[in-house]
C-alpha cells in the first residue's frame, strides 16, 4: 500500500528561511520527501530548517508609536468585570474527560452555568482526553481564532511488529514539517488530501511496541491518521492508543485548567453564598483567548469606531508588536487592556510604526459592544471641556 505523507512546495527554501526567523528552534530534523512508497526519503536540506515551536510561541517586542491616555470614565478593565459582564465574555480552559463528545461537554457547561450561548474550540473524539477551550456568550465571536495557533498532543501510538528504538525514532522525526493527510472515514470533515504542519514530533519514550510522543501541529491535524501514516513508513503498521491534547493555543495545563466538577462547585458556591471567587478563578476573560494573536493598542477616540465595523487608521494607533506581516489576523485592545475586536493587518510592523495616514487593520469580528467609548467628536469635546476647567482652576 502506498502513501504520500510529505507536502513539498517550490518555495520551500525561501518558507523555511523566513520560519527560521521566528523563534527558538528545537533540535532540527530531516524531512522525508513526497514518495509513493511507504519509506520516506530525505529532502534537500532547506526543508529541514524548521523552528519546531507551536505558532503562539513566537516571541514578540512591543513597539510604542506614540503616548495615549486613557478616561476611567469609559470601559472597565477585564478584572474589574461584574461578573455578569464576566460571564458573557468568559473563557473556559476545560479539562475533557474520557467518554463525552466535546460538544456534549460545550452543552453541559451552558446548563450548568445557565448562559445562553457556550462553544468549543477543536473537537475531540471521545475516548480522547485534554484541553477543550469552551467560550461563554460574545467571547464565542473569536472562536475561529483559536485555529491559528496550533495545537500539542501526548500520543501513546503502538507498532504492529518489533523495532530497534532507533528506527522509530528517526521515522517519526521525519515527519515534522508540512505533510499530506486525508481525514478518516469516521471524521465529519470532507474526506480531501490536505496538507497540514506538524511543528515538532517527540519520542518521549519507547517501551517494546510502544512509542510515546509529544506532538505539536496545526489545527485540524488527526494524530490517528498521522500514526497510520507512520506505520507505513516503518513498513509494520501502526494505530494510535491513547490521545490526550496537552496545549490549545494559549490554553494549556496550568493552574487555569479546570474540570467539569470544579465549574459545577464554583457555580453552586455562588449561588448558595454569593463568592465570586471560585467563580472567576474557573472563568477567565476573553482576552486570555487572545494572547496567541499580535497584540496592537489603540487611543480611547479610535474604540467605538472599531466597534461599528470601521477600520483602524493609523492616527488611532498606539502600540504594536513586532513580526507583523500584512494579512496578519490581530487583536485590537485598549488601553485598559480590553478587548475590542479582531482584524486583518493591512500593513506590516514597519509600515505601521513609521506610517502617518493609511489603514492598518480592516476589522473582521467585534467583541465589544457599541457605546462603550463613546464617539472620537463626542470625546474631544469633553477633553477640551475638561483642560478648560483645569485652565481656570489656576
Amino acid at each position: 500500500m502506498s502513501v504520500i505523507h510529505r507536502a513539498e512546495r517550490a518555495d520551500g527554501a525561501e518558507k523555511a528561511e523566513k520560519r527560521s526567523d521566528r523563534g527558538s528552534p528545537r533540535s532540527s530534523a530531516s524531512s522525508p520527501a513526497a514518495s509513493s512508497s511507504s519509506t520516506p526519503s530525505p529532502t534537500t536540506s532547506s526543508a529541514s530548517t524548521y523552528p519546531q515551536i507551536l505558532p503562539s510561541d513566537r516571541v514578540r517586542s512591543v513597539l510604542i508609536k506614540r503616548s495615549g491616555k486613557t478616561n476611567s470614565s469609559y470601559g472597565i478593565p477585564p478584572e474589574k468585570r461584574s461578573l455578569k459582564m464576566h460571564m458573557s465574555l468568559g473563557a473556559i480552559n476545560l479539562d475533557k474527560t474520557s467518554g463525552p463528545t466535546s460538544h456534549e461537554v460545550a452543552a453541559w457547561v451552558k446548563r450548568i452555568l445557565e448562559v445562553e450561548k457556550a462553544g468549543h474550540s477543536g473537537t475531540l473524539d471521545p475516548k480522547v482526553t485534554g484541553i477543550l477551550p469552551v467560550l461563554l456568550g460574545d467571547a464565542t465571536r473569536i472562536m475561529d481564532t483559536l485555529l491559528l495557533a496550533g495545537k500539542e498532543y501526548i500520543c501513546l501510538m503502538r507498532v504492529h511488529k518489533p523495532l530497534p528504538k532507533k528506527r522509530l525514532s528517526d521515522v517519526c522525526g521525519e515527519f515534522m514539517g508540512p505533510i499530506f493527510q486525508k481525514p478518516p472515514l469516521k471524521s465529519s470533515v470532507v474526506k480531501e488530501l490536505r496538507i497540514r504542519t506538524i511543528y515538532y514530533l517527540d519520542v518521549l519514550e519507547i517501551e517494546e511496541q510502544r512509542v510515546l510522543m509529544r506532538v505539536g501541529c496545526q489545527a485540524g491535524t488527526y494524530i490517528r491518521k498521522l500514526c497510520f501514516d507512520i506505520g507505513l513508513a516503518l513498513g509494520t503498521g501502526a494505530n494510535m492508543e491513547e490521545l490526550r491534547r496537552t496545549r490549545a493555543g494559549p490554553f494549556r495545563e496550568d493552574e487555569t485548567l479546570v474540570t467539569l466538577h470544579q465549574l459545577i462547585d464554583a457555580y453552586a458556591a455562588w449561588k448558595e453564598t454569593g463568592d465570586e471567587t471560585g467563580l472567576r478563578r474557573v472563568i477567565l476573560p476573553v482576552e486570555a483567548a487572545l494572547l496567541h494573536l499580535p497584540r496592537l493598542v489603540i487611543a480611547d477616540n479610535a474604540v467605538d469606531a472599531i466597534c461599528h465595523g470601521a477600520p483602524l487608521a493609523l492616527p488611532g494607533l498606539l502600540r504594536l508588536e513586532t513580526d507583523i506581516s500584512k494579512g496578519d489576523i490581530v487583536a485590537l485592545f485598549t488601553l485598559k487592556g480590553e478587548a475590542v475586536g479582531i482584524g486583518r493587518a493591512d500593513m506590516n510592523s514597519r509600515e505601521m510604526l513609521d506610517g502617518k495616514t493609511g489603514i492598518a487593520v480592516l476589522t473582521e469580528r467585534v467583541i465589544m459592544e457599541p457605546g462603550t467609548y463613546p464617539k472620537a467628536w463626542k470625546l474631544a469635546e469633553r477633553e477640551a471641556s475638561e483642560a478648560a476647567k483645569r485652565v481656570a482652576k489656576r
